[in-house]
């Protein structure tokens, strides 16, 4: 996502990178190319977007800090935001906190119009204006939610579909079948795995995500119960109270 937005940027602003591997920025198009932190300091940036996982956001931040100018606005993309709110405010910098909710790897960034973007509301009024142009004109559906609203928004709308999507991995494999509707989960499965392993263990490592594979874990335990006693009728209010749920 780093190298994403830094083409995505470079054709209306001066964009440098950074980032402690330089052989990551080899193919970096348009963009000057920081190889230490005095140059962080020498280019001056007025925003930095932190693009690092979830478990080095934090320590990417503190590190680039020292070498950034007051004013500057700190942004991160990350997936969870449990430990961010705190941090920004400890900092005293403006800050813009937002998640594009796809990735390089799944989506087509050719066309975008069904994928989704979040701003959390939080944030800096200059810094939300500017990411909510720049999503829109990517054609983006974009809404707002506070850090805590994210969080709960991201434990089921991205942890229950990965970790079903884990649990359809181990049953079925790669095995051919016929079936449309097969078919489709595999392909699902497929595009879902496809994705960095980092950015999938930050999203079932969301804090929200315990109570929601428990819920997940009783209704499939209930359902195999159902099974098992060859009760018809249950299995017959078990799929209308799932209709139900998607109306």
């Amino acid at each position: 996502m780093g190298s994403f937005f830094s083409d995505l940027l470079s054709f209306d602003h001066e964009v440098a990178l950074f980032d402690t591997n330089p052989r990551r920025m080899r193919f970096m198009f348009n963009a000057q190319r920081l190889l230490t932190l005095d140059e962080v300091r020498e280019f001056a940036p007025e925003m930095v977007i932190n693009a690092t996982t979830v478990s080095h956001t934090l320590d990417a931040f503190e590190m680039v800090l020292p070498y950034l100018p007051s004013g500057c606005m700190l942004a991160d993309i990350a997936s969870v935001k449990s430990t961010l709110q705190e941090f920004y405010a400890s900092k005293g910098h403006p800050f813009v906190s937002t998640h594009p909710m796809f990735g390089p790897t799944f989506a087509n960034l050719d066309n975008l119009s069904h994928q989704n973007a979040i701003i959390i509301s939080e944030g800096s009024d200059l810094g939300k204006a500017f990411f909510r142009d720049l999503y829109r004109k990517l054609h983006l559906n974009v809404v707002e939610a506070t850090f805590a609203e994210h969080d709960r928004l991201m434990s089921y709308s991205l942890t229950v579909p990965f970790a079903t999507t884990l649990g359809f991995a181990q049953v079925a494999g790669n095995e051919p079948a016929p079936g449309t509707t097969f078919a489709r989960h595999q392909a699902i499965a497929r595009g879902v795995l496809g994705e960095d392993d980092n950015l999938i263990v930050e999203i079932l490592l969301n804090p929200h995500s315990p109570e929601r594979l428990s819920a997940l874990i009783a209704n499939l335990e209930t359902l195999r119960d159902t099974i098992a006693a060859s009760d018809r009728e249950g299995l017959r209010n078990l799929i209308s109270q799932a209709r139900a749920q998607l109306k």
